[in-house]
């Protein structure tokens, strides 16, 4: 209730002989008053009004009956009144299609195919472009997701992971001699240039000559993306030309930077060779002898990507001859490594292959059958994900002497 004034009626000259008498608030008195404002017209300006209608509306007619023959000599039947029926003149009614009308002015429809089109587009973790050739290249760095909400990590959780890599390279089991002829360098490739060589081979991966997936002639595709430095090696005719034959690009230079992590990484195993003084070592230099490398060929695996086992043997007789070493760059997720003199999966060797390892094998173990079995999703360091900015997968450098 507003005030004293709505709870007072026209015919009560106090507020306690209201109650004294209820037939003064449902009486003639509101009756009059219910005719005056039907005089003057809606009685929207007084709220007393409008409190007093309430109280009608609120209260349940009594009906008679025979076991209260004395109770209508005190409590007078309030019939309903056509003052009752204006609320409505005072509020305006409001037709249901009215109504939805203007809902749907107030909110924009949604189409419902659309909506789902347009997830399906900005969603697509696989694109197509890089899928063969003539298309567009592919990019190995991670989109942002429209329908995904990235969580980065703190910088100071990105440092703390770098210390580790570093501790780790610096480890008693940091290098591994795994056969005459086979070097692995554990976490070999500092943190930050993990992050430089990415964004180097990302820069040339969509320029000419960058990223693609290789298929033959059959229409049999690698389960990879690649990208060739030095020369173009072509999966036909298992040899290295100087254009690709699809687009007639030609192929990027090895940058200078690769061309020396190579030769500190050989430097480094030929230093583990000669302090190890184990099986074959007696002359580091023969068993792995140093290049110059003039040609790389770039990997890039996703999460369900894979290579079966394989020689590498289209290098130059020379080359081959010599046994000049492949030298082979990791970074990303984890990859299992396959290795053996035969080509039989049963009977390789598996090592594990994590972001910053860099594995060697010339010599005796030049020619050995080598493959990826599985690459292992989310195992990749955080600075290579959010500095570096790779997708999911594993790129793999492999560098050579033609």
């Amino acid at each position: 209730m507003a005030g004293g004034d709505d709870k007072r009626t026209p015919g009560s000259s106090s507020p306690s002989s209201r109650w004294r008498k209820p037939g003064a608030r449902y009486g003639p008195g509101l009756e009059k008053r219910s005719s005056e404002c039907q005089k003057e017209g809606p009685c929207s300006s007084s709220p007393s009004v409008w409190s007093k209608k309430a109280q009608q509306q609120m209260v349940t007619p009594v009906q008679q009956s025979k076991s209260e023959g004395s109770l209508p000599q005190t409590v007078t039947q309030v019939q309903p009144l056509k003052s009752v029926d204006s609320p409505p003149q005072m509020v305006t009614p409001v037709q249901p299609s009215e109504f939805v009308d203007s809902l749907c002015q107030m909110v924009a429809p949604v189409q419902i195919s659309d909506s789902l089109d347009s997830r399906s587009t900005s969603c697509t973790s696989e694109s197509v472009v890089g899928s063969g050739p003539g298309a567009a290249p592919f990019d190995i760095f991670r989109g942002v997701s429209k329908c995904s909400v990235e969580v980065k990590r703190s910088l100071l959780d990105i440092n703390r992971e770098k210390r580790r890599a570093k501790e780790l390279a610096k480890s008693a089991n940091a290098l591994q001699h795994l056969r005459p002829g086979m070097v692995l360098l554990k976490n070999f490739l500092k943190p930050d240039d993990q992050v430089k060589i990415i964004k180097q081979c990302r820069e040339l991966g969509v320029g000419t000559g960058g990223f693609y997936q290789p298929c033959y002639q059959d229409g049999a595709k690698l389960s990879l993306r690649m990208m060739c430095l030095g020369k173009n090696w072509d999966p036909d005719s298992s040899s290295y030309v100087d254009r690709r034959p699809f687009d007639g690009a030609q192929p990027p230079k090895i940058p200078e930077e690769l061309t020396k992590f190579v030769k500190d990484a050989i430097d480094a195993a030929h230093a583990f060779l000669k302090q190890s003084g184990g099986q074959g070592t007696s002359n580091p230099l023969k068993e792995i002898p140093p290049i110059s490398p003039d040609i790389c060929i770039v990997n890039f695996y996703t999460t369900a990507g894979k290579l079966g086992l394989h020689q590498d043997k289209d290098e130059t007789k020379n080359s081959l001859a010599k046994n000049l070493p492949v030298v082979s760059f990791s970074l990303g997720d984890t990859a299992e490594f396959l290795y053996s003199d035969a080509r039989d999966e049963t009977k390789a060797s598996k090592i594990k292959l994590e972001s910053g390892d860099v594995l060697i094998f010339g010599g005796q173990s030049r020619h050995i059958f080598h493959g990826v079995s599985t690459i292992t999703p989310k195992t990749a360091p955080t600075y290579v994900t959010e500095e570096a900015k790779l997708r999911p997968g594993r790129l793999n450098l492999t560098f050579r002497q033609y």
